[in-house]
């Protein structure tokens, strides 16, 4: 994720993305919110990847 508080960055996209409320977000353990962070920069990556190959 570019710029910006990264927490920030996470909840924005847990909610438009994975639907979850980003108070439900904050509520995980630090564990869970760091592996929901590492599914989102994984999901973000692949986007990224499909996109370039479409683009080619």
């Amino acid at each position: 994720m570019e710029g910006g508080d990264a927490d920030a960055n996470f909840a924005y996209y847990a909610l438009h993305k994975l639907r979850i409320l980003p108070q439900d977000l904050m509520k995980m353990s630090v564990t869970e919110r760091g592996v929901i962070y590492a599914m989102i920069r994984e999901r973000i990556e692949n986007e990224k990847k499909e996109a370039a190959r479409l683009n080619k």
